[in-house]
């Protein structure tokens, strides 16, 4: 565990590889390489946590650029948690979104769990029972890892 004052933030989305393996060490879902690849091409604008030249926390809004924003991969390596830096990887999206996105755009994310707090702060809200989030997980034949 580091300091938090020695977190860098930086402007730029990790790499596939390192997108892999961050979702895998802070307990998100898996991604396969070809997925992760389509997926990170698709970036609106993405951040990286680093210490020592390692990334930690990772966090980046995909969506059409207009009218549909979605906050994704917000994610800090568990031994870097509890630091603040989930909340400074929002507050960054978050400066982001209000200096680019439309007055009418529609911004949204998936909250798992408590993390709903930390984006609460930023403006988001339950928008239950008026509508509610709706997923499936895509399974092809494919076993690409």
């Amino acid at each position: 565990m580091s300091d938090a004052g020695s977190v860098e933030l930086v402007e730029s989305f990790p790499d596939a590889p390192t997108y892999r393996r961050l979702r895998i060490e802070t307990g998100l879902s898996p991604k396969s390489q070809e997925a992760a690849e389509r997926g990170l091409a698709n970036t609106l604008y993405g951040v990286s946590l680093l210490t020592a030249g390692e990334v930690i926390g990772m966090g980046r809004v995909v969506g059409d650029g207009g009218t549909v924003f979605v906050v994704v991969d917000i994610a800090v390596r568990r031994d870097h948690q509890g630091q603040g830096l989930g909340k400074r990887i929002m507050a960054a999206l978050d400066a982001w979104l209000r200096a680019n996105a439309p007055p009418s755009a529609y911004v949204m994310l998936v909250a798992d769990g408590e993390a709903r707090h930390l984006y609460a702060q930023f403006g988001f809200a339950d928008t239950a029972p008026a509508s509610i989030s709706m997923a499936y997980v895509a399974r092809g034949s494919g076993t690409d890892s």
